[in-house]
């Protein structure tokens, strides 16, 4: 059974959008004045999300999605704005430039079926058709 998949002109939008989303969150990022060393060490941690495959394509998959969706950077950066913590402001924008750069080049959301069934359309070896 194929995922269902947004296609067409939808699907361009959404990757222009995560380019967006990228560029705007590394461009906040350097206002904040914090050391490129932590937007490098922190840029693919929400990919370690992916260990969570290991419990099976239904965990795997709600793991991915809690740490890729724009969810979790905003609760971040709320708490960063309320506290007046650059780092939590930093660490939000690193989180959400991640999301950015997965969609615009792809990389949706998961479906519990397979890890290579996403929101964007298959990913891998089952792109062939999309």
């Amino acid at each position: 059974m194929t995922a269902p998949a947004v296609a067409g002109t939808p699907r361009l939008l959404l990757r222009l959008e995560g380019l967006a989303l990228f560029l705007l969150g590394t461009g906040v990022f350097f206002q904040t004045g914090l050391s490129w060393w932590l937007y490098a060490i922190l840029f693919f941690s929400p990919d370690l999300s992916f260990a969570g495959y290991l419990a099976g394509p239904k965990t795997g998959a709600a793991i991915y999605n809690a740490t890729h969706t724009i969810l979790g950077p905003a609760a971040v950066l709320g708490v960063g704005l309320a506290l007046d913590a650059p780092l939590f402001l930093g660490i939000a924008v690193i989180w959400a430039a991640h999301i950015g750069f997965d969609r615009m080049l792809g990389y949706g959301l998961k479906y519990a079926t397979a890890f290579s069934d996403t929101h964007l359309g298959p990913i891998g070896r089952n792109r062939a058709g999309a």
